[in-house]
């Protein structure tokens, strides 16, 4: 059972935890691909520097969830290597020649089961932890990650990875309107650009939490190891 009142200091106010079976940590798409150089990041023009800069955060983050025995799942956004998933709309971005399925120096870019499409490895998926890949944004789209949450009984997220206002927003938005509880890790998620990070969690937080809470990774270690 889950310390009566356990809270996470977050914004816009205290996140309280429930049962510690129904609280998992979702990592968004910590992958080669958007981290390093030559992937799909790198090809739009990005400094992957910035992304990099999260890694032992969220180290920390699943080593926390791990000790528990809290569920931890991951998303890994690709591709089939006929690319029958990926729209025009979406192909197109990047440059000619390094963009979705073309051969780059980590494999086909965003192609599941190449080299680039694998995590980093420092934020390798331990045995057992789900992994969910998914051809759009947000990690609820043509995946059945509901169905997975619902089976595992949890009803809150925490989030961490990349990029903020994108998959990671994408996903936290999705999984709102299906009823979850979502909290955002601040230090754990990252942009190529800082004002988009720093619009998102404000976004986030707006008018009393309208999507969820946003909270250190230092609160979010601290709650749970107190469980």
């Amino acid at each position: 059972m889950t310390p009566r009142g356990l809270q996470i200091a977050a914004r816009p106010h205290p996140f309280r935890l429930a049962e510690p079976e129904s609280a998992a940590l979702l990592v968004i798409d910590m992958q080669r691909d958007f981290l390093e150089p030559g992937g799909f990041g790198a090809a739009l023009g990005n400094d992957v520097r910035r992304l990099q800069r999260i890694v032992p955060t969220v180290r920390l983050l699943l080593d926390a969830f791990r000790d528990r025995g809290l569920p931890v799942l991951h998303t890994k956004e690709g591709h089939r290597p006929d690319l029958s998933d990926c729209p025009p709309a979406k192909r197109n971005r990047g440059a000619p020649g390094m963009r979705i399925g073309d051969v780059g120096p980590m494999g086909r870019i965003l192609v599941l089961g190449e080299p680039g499409n694998d995590f980093v490895p420092e934020l390798a998926p331990a045995p057992g932890e789900l992994v969910v890949p998914k051809p759009g944004k947000g990690a609820f789209y043509r995946t059945g990650l509901d169905a997975r949450l619902q089976a595992l009984g949890v009803s809150q997220l925490l989030l961490a990875g990349v990029t903020t206002e994108v998959c990671v927003q994408t996903t936290m938005r999705e999984a709102n309107d299906r009823g979850y509880e979502c909290l955002l890790v601040e230090d754990a998620t990252e942009s190529y650009f800082p004002a988009f990070k720093a619009a998102t969690l404000e976004m986030v937080r707006a008018q009393g939490g309208i999507v969820g809470w946003t909270a250190t990774a230092s609160a979010v270690l601290e709650g749970i190891r107190a469980l």
